[in-house]
Order: C-alpha cells, then sequence, then structure tokens
C-alpha cells in the first residue's frame, strides 16, 4: 500500500528527472520541489527503497524503479486527463485546475480513468500543453525549443508551458491577459542584447516586449526557419 505522502515523493523524483529517467536526483532537489526538510526527504527515500519503489544510495541520489515509475506516470496521467476535464468540460481557466487536480489524482479506479479518457477524446495533451501519458504510460514529448531561443525573423506557434507554470497562476493570467496562450502564432521582430528581452508579434498584434524569463517558460514549435 502506498499513502498519499508516498505517491507525491515519487511523483516529484520523476517530474525532476523526467527527461532522464535513469538519472538521479538529489535529496535537496527533492526537497525544495516539496517545500520540506531534507532530513525528511532521507527518510522517505529509506522507506521508498524498503518498498522496491525508488533506488537510494546516500550522497547519490535516488531514481524510481520500474515499479515506483509505474506509479508516477499513472499519477500524471491522471492529473493531466483531470485538468483536461476541468478546464473543457467544466470551463475552469487553466491558472485555476492544478490544485483541484491535485486531489483528484489520488483516486484510485483504474476503470473511472479509462472511461474518463474515453469521454474526453483521448487527449493527447493537457491544457498547460504538457502530454498525457496514455494507457500503456507512453508519454509523446514536445521538442523542447524555448521562446527565448527564437532568433529576430523566425515565428512559431506556441505548444506550452514549462512543468513547473501551473504552480504560478500568476504567470498563466499573464500569459492569457496578452495572448501568448496555447496554440497562438508569435514572431520574433527583434532582439535586445542587454537584458535577453525579445520584441514579439503574438498573433499579428502589435510587438511587445518579452522578458527571458517568461520566454523560457514556453516550449513553442519552429515554424519558419531563420531568414526564411
Amino acid at each position: 500500500m502506498v499513502s498519499l505522502t508516498e505517491e507525491n515523493y515519487l511523483k516529484a523524483i520523476f517530474a525532476l528527472s523526467e527527461r532522464e529517467p535513469d538519472a538521479r536526483v538529489s535529496t535537496n532537489a527533492i526537497a525544495q520541489r516539496l517545500n520540506t526538510a531534507a532530513a525528511s526527504v532521507t527518510d522517505m527515500l529509506k522507506r521508498l527503497a524498503e518498498k522496491h519503489l525508488v533506488a537510494y544510495e546516500r550522497y547519490k541520489g535516488a531514481s524510481l524503479t520500474p515499479a515506483g515509475k509505474a506509479i508516477a506516470v499513472d499519477l500524471v496521467r491522471k492529473h493531466r486527463l483531470w485538468e483536461f476535464f476541468l478546464t473543457e468540460k467544466l470551463g475552469f481557466a487553466w491558472d485555476e485546475v492544478h490544485e483541484m487536480a491535485e486531489d483528484l489524482e489520488h483516486v484510485d479506479h483504474p476503470e473511472l480513468i479509462d472511461r474518463l479518457a474515453d469521454f474526453l477524446g483521448n487527449p493527447r495533451y493537457d491544457p498547460h500543453g504538457d502530454p498525457i501519458p496514455d494507457r500503456r504510460g507512453h508519454i509523446a514529448y514536445h521538442n523542447p525549443l524555448h521562446l527565448a531561443e527564437l532568433a529576430p525573423g523566425e515565428r512559431a506557434r506556441v505548444l506550452a508551458v514549462d512543468q513547473d507554470a501551473p504552480d504560478d497562476p500568476e504567470l498563466l493570467r499573464f500569459l492569457s491577459k496578452i495572448g501568448l496562450v496555447l496554440g497562438a502564432s508569435v514572431e520574433v521582430v527583434a532582439a535586445e542584447d542587454y537584458d535577453d528581452a525579445r520584441l514579439v508579434r503574438i498573433e499579428g498584434a502589435e510587438p511587445r516586449a518579452i522578458s527571458d524569463k517568461v520566454g523560457m517558460r514556453l516550449l513553442v514549435r519552429r515554424e519558419s526557419p531563420k531568414g526564411a
């Protein structure tokens, strides 16, 4: 039996190593993500190791075992399906659904989740653009190109916000306000060397400055090569 707290730890380790599944995650990184003390993380990692859900070695961090990864991916699948349901069917904004999905993801009823996925048309991405694992746990990742990496003259389409953005409703509200939402077409008009800000035209509107801080939190798909 895995407790809710243990599930949260497994999901945190997965999030911190999602792009490098064999990488070990440090105790401090987990503590920072879960906003808890490093000593508490160490105790939990030992407990999870006893359950064969993580491989843990002192001073070298932890990684998920196949059993631990299966639980984490299932949580991610449920979380992102619930976010999709809450926005598409109940009309919540993308900056409102993360905390609700945090609660709903712990509902342990596989048939419910499979029926939910079918009801929603088996969506591939959640409202923030994060990929939703399928029934087999396969995840179709985006190519991680950030808006801040585009050069003047390049155009792109917004695919997603970074994985921490759902925890930042203020950022999501700002992006909605200026039109930098999923599917938006953007063109980089100019770049400032001094502060790395970019002058960006969003959906053909007047250009506006976008900071590098914001640009690094948006994943895009390039639609025309530089100089095209």
